[in-house]
């Protein structure tokens, strides 16, 4: 079976003032329809380049991205971001803001009726359709990512992109949000791709985990499968062997490669920090 998304040998470097950086080389992955996987790396390691290089924000100096047969050369509503900041227009509600993507998308396909039942039904997925009417400085953070989650949803992705989407929030409502997006994936079998930096968040949503080393000259370090049945629950999962065995594989990942950043003196003896490229 084809993979609907491949990235194949993506480098990509960026010119500075003192010459170029190089900061991915050669990553390499394949993602069926209807996974979920994370991306995870210490900060620097090259997962939002990687998302960008998907979304089509970025285009990759070397190696490029497919999805569905076709080239990834630019931005396209087949391929949704949801970033950490919910991104909504202030002087929008909840509704308009998701009307808007939606209208860009289907303004030639659907009636306004439609438009409007389908907005709904998405604020509804999020269960967001109480506060439809209310713009975003009339809710709290946790509702504000839910409307831009919905807004994504509601263009009928292929692939939903989500850059740390829970990271600004607290331990409780991100917790909340977890549960939500499990539903949502499960009911919709959407194609997702996040990044995370929270272990937890990694084993508890994912299929696959992605394990980034750490910058320059990022790439894929490890992928690790987790073989955990769906529906999942938080609290059963606490006890559970398989769980618990995928979350010690990722710490011990990130804390040998957190082990490669050393203190080097400065000429004037006080330390500095330089990060050493971590083996694949």
């Amino acid at each position: 079976m084809k993979a609907l998304l491949e990235l194949s040998n993506v480098g990509m470097a960026f010119d500075t003032p003192t010459g170029q950086f190089e900061a991915l080389k050669d990553v390499n992955l394949k993602i069926d329809a209807g996974e979920f996987v994370s991306l995870i790396g210490h900060s620097g390691c090259g997962k939002s380049t990687v998302l960008n290089i998907v979304a089509g924000l970025l285009q990759a100096t070397q190696g490029g991205v497919i999805l569905d047969r076709k080239e990834v050369t630019e931005p396209g509503p087949e391929r949704a971001v949801v970033f950490q900041n919910h991104s909504l227009l202030p002087w929008l509600t909840a509704f308009e803001n998701v009307e808007l993507a939606v209208k860009q998308v289907f303004r030639k396909t659907k009636s306004k009726k439609e438009i409007r039942d389908w907005v709904e039904h998405n604020l509804s997925l999020v269960h967001m359709a109480h506060a439809m009417d209310k713009k975003p400085d009339e809710i709290s953070g946790g509702m504000k990512q839910r409307v831009g989650i919905a807004r994504a949803l509601a263009m009928q992705p292929q692939v939903l992109l989500m850059d740390e989407p829970f990271g600004a929030l607290d331990a409780l409502t991100r917790a909340h949000l977890q549960d939500s997006l499990m539903d949502i994936h499960a009911q919709l079998g959407s194609t997702v791709i996040m990044i995370t930096h929270d272990v937890d968040e990694a084993v508890l949503l994912s299929d696959r985990i992605v394990m980034m080393t750490n910058g320059p000259s990022a790439t894929i370090g490890e992928i690790l499968d987790v073989n955990l049945p769906r529906p999942r629950d938080r609290l059963a999962l606490a006890d559970d062997v398989t769980y618990n065995r995928c979350r010690q594989r990722v710490l011990q990942f990130l804390y040998d490669k957190q082990r490669k950043v050393a203190p080097l003196p400065n000429r004037d003896g006080t330390a500095k920090t330089q990060l050493r490229q971590a083996q694949a």
